[in-house]
C-alpha cells in the first residue's frame, strides 16, 4: 500500500475532494487500515490501494473544501462527504483509498474491509457518491449526518 498523494484528477472541477472510481474509506487505526488492505487483495482485488492518516486526511482531503461553498452550497454532496471524511479524521480515524479496477465491485470491497472495522466508505462514481458504510463515530458529533443537509440537534421539547 503507497501513501496518499492527492493530485488533480482526485477533485472535482470546483476543486473538491471527489476521486471518480475510487471507493474512499475510514478505520479506527492504521493496523485496520492494513488488515482491510490485506483482505481486499486475498480476495482478488485489483485495484490499487492507498493510506491516508488522519493528519494527511486534514492537510490534503479537507484542504480541498476550501470555500467551495461560499456564497453558496454546492449543489453536489462532495462538500458532505468531506465534512463527514473530517469529522472521523478529527477524532483520529485513518484512511484508505481503493482503487476500482476493471471487474472489482463496490459490494466486494465492502465485504473485505467491513471486518477489519470500517466507519465508512464512499464509492465516487461519476455524477454519484454511494455511502457504502455509514457508522457514527464512537465520539464527538458530526458536522453532517446524511446527504446533502447538515446535521440537526435534537429539537427541544415543545
Amino acid at each position: 500500500m503507497k501513501p496518499l498523494v492527492l493530485d488533480s484528477t482526485m477533485t472535482s472541477m470546483g476543486g473538491v475532494f471527489y476521486p471518480t472510481g475510487h471507493v474512499f474509506a475510514l478505520f479506527p487505526d492504521e493496523d485496520c487500515v492494513r488488515q482491510a488492505a490485506s483482505a481486499l487483495q486475498a480476495a482478488g482485488h485489483k485495484g490499487s490501494t492507498a493510506y491516508a492518516s488522519p493528519e494527511v486526511i486534514m492537510e490534503e482531503i479537507v484542504r480541498t473544501l476550501g470555500t467551495a461553498d461560499a456564497p453558496m452550497p454546492s449543489v453536489g454532496a462532495e462538500g458532505d462527504m468531506v465534512r463527514r471524511i473530517a469529522d472521523l479524521a478529527g477524532n483520529g480515524y485513518h484512511g484508505m483509498l481503493v482503487e476500482m479496477a476493471g471487474k472489482d465491485k463496490a459490494d466486494d470491497v465492502v465485504q473485505a474491509i467491513a471486518p477489519a472495522g470500517a466507519a465508512a466508505a464512499f464509492h465516487y462514481r461519476t455524477f454519484i457518491i454511494e455511502d457504502l458504510i455509514s457508522q457514527a463515530p464512537p465520539q464527538g458529533t458530526q458536522s453532517v449526518v446524511a446527504g446533502t443537509h447538515a446535521a440537526q440537534g435534537d429539537p427541544a421539547p415543545r
